[in-house]
């Protein structure tokens, strides 16, 4: 729920933010942490696993 509540505060964040430098910084976190959070999902659901082949 954590990164949840983060992904919301960066798209709060972005909505409000003017600054080209500071609204790209914000796309690149949110996009990061949203890639994390799909990555957590699959491997709850096991569409992926997250360990290594080996």
């Amino acid at each position: 729920m954590l990164l949840e509540q983060h992904i919301e505060e960066l798209r709060l964040e972005l909505n409000a933010s003017v600054d080209a430098v500071e609204r790209r910084e914000i796309e690149c976190e949110l996009e990061l942490a949203c890639a994390e959070l799909a990555v957590i999902i699959a491997d709850q659901d096991g569409t992926v696993s997250a360990e290594p082949p080996f």
